[in-house]
């Protein structure tokens, strides 16, 4: 795949197949992915499926149409908005004339292609072999050329074919270790974290919701924000001001999308085991946008299989960004539903309107549960203090001495830190 290539997109609609998300958004999605690897999208077309084909996913009359179209508009590459078998990709290539990537496809080459750490590149790399892996026999059908078999042991190509799929066994547990590596390392520093006087607040949501503006406007960092399909993968963390708190941590995680391959749900467990870590997840949702509602329930869904489900995850605040671009009654009906839950925050990332509410909101959370403690410290226990300080409110304070009382809130959480310091 070439940046620039012409591609045609095509969304298919199973019939009796019902859901939140309507399909002009589902085609826009699917463009939007496509664009976001830089190939120009030539035109684009949603088909019916009464029923899947195991050959080619749509029926014969409809691949004949989509040849058509690709001719017409003289384009190379057919972008599916559907997970292919290989058996279906084969075969849609072979009928089109065309190169042929699927849904999971082209999110394996946009991970690919952002993926900017060593960590990043390994987690895409283990996603992509993977989803390789099970389609050699079909997809690779030039080894056939390379190497006959043995005897009556098997047909021609077969020897290349298992010799490829060593390599990718082989490299994939390769790279698995080295990710066993990291998740080590993540668990030391999330450890240190804890150990901290430093709450962290986490970033999820669908991409392209806003999460890495909101963290440049709260953070005043540089990360990379712009109206574009997983514009940042790779996870940051900056300090953020939070009231009550000398110092809070922000990390801004990968966008979540409908549909995410399971292999880079697995691939990038050890990045997001980051969110199961924090004491408070952002779940910024672009409240502009007409599938709202069905982004959120995917993101729901993948933190869910993370193991977060409401019960066992952190808090969580919802956050309602693109104010800016709702119409003035829409947005005057939102900020009143928004002011009645104790649960969102209504804002603009852009404008920074309401990221000033978003502050409290977080602090409030990060409170919840607390009591007071009545403290007595030596005087020049300076780091003892300063975490008191930092990780709770101190209410009161006075010295007797060479000691120093103070009548601090902190949450369970932390008392239970404070008595193991």
């Amino acid at each position: 795949m070439t940046r620039g290539e012409r591609a045609l997109v095509v969304v298919p609609e199973r019939i009796g197949e019902g859901g939140l998300r309507s399909l002009d958004a589902r085609i826009d999605e699917a463009v939007g992915l496509a664009q976001a690897i830089g190939v120009e999208v030539a035109t684009r077309k949603s088909f019916k499926l009464r029923q899947v084909r195991p050959a080619s996913l749509f029926g014969k009359g409809q691949v004949e149409e989509i040849a058509a179209l690709a001719d017409d508009h003289e384009a190379k590459l057919l972008v599916v908005d559907a997970a292919l078998s290989p058996v279906q990709q084969k075969t849609l290539e072979d009928e089109t004339g065309c190169k042929v990537i699927d849904r999971t496809g082209l999110i394996l080459e946009i991970f690919g292609e952002r993926a900017a750490t060593a960590e990043g590149r390994l987690q895409v790399e283990l996603a992509h072999l993977d989803y390789q892996a099970g389609r050699l026999v079909r997809s690779w059908t030039h080894l056939e050329r390379q190497r006959g078999g043995f005897g009556f042991l098997g047909g021609p190509g077969e020897t290349q074919i298992e010799a490829d799929r060593r390599l990718i066994r082989d490299r994939m547990a390769r790279i698995r270790r080295e990710l066993d590596q990291v998740r080590r390392t993540r668990g030391l520093h999330r450890g240190r974290r804890q150990r901290a006087p430093w709450p962290v607040i986490a970033l999820v949501g669908y991409t392209n919701a806003g999460k890495s503006t909101l963290f440049n406007r709260m953070t005043q960092a540089s990360v990379m924000a712009e109206d574009l399909l997983f514009a940042t993968l790779d996870p940051t963390m900056r300090n953020v001001k939070v009231p009550g708190f000398d110092r809070a941590i922000l990390s801004d995680t990968v966008g979540f999308v409908s549909s995410l391959p399971t292999e880079l749900v697995a691939a990038f467990r050890a990045t997001l085991e980051e969110v199961a870590a924090s004491d408070l997840i952002l779940h910024v949702r672009d409240i502009a946008h007409p599938d709202s509602e069905a982004q959120a329930a995917d993101v729901e869904a993948v933190l869910a299989s993370l193991g977060l489900s409401d019960e066992d995850s952190p808090p969580r605040l919802e956050v309602w960004n693109k104010l800016d671009l709702l119409p003035k009654i829409e947005r005057k009906e939102l900020l009143g539903e928004a002011a009645r839950r104790d649960d969102v925050v209504a804002l603009s990332a852009l404008t920074g309107e309401g990221v000033e509410d978003l502050r409290h909101a977080m602090a409030e959370i990060l409170h919840q549960g607390s009591q007071t403690h009545h403290i007595r410290v030596n005087a020049g226990d300076g780091p003892r203090i300063a975490w008191l300080h930092a990780r709770g409110e101190v209410l009161e304070q006075h010295s007797e001495g060479d000691q120093l009382h103070l009548a601090v809130k902190l949450s369970a959480e932390n008392w239970a830190r404070f008595e193991r310091l």
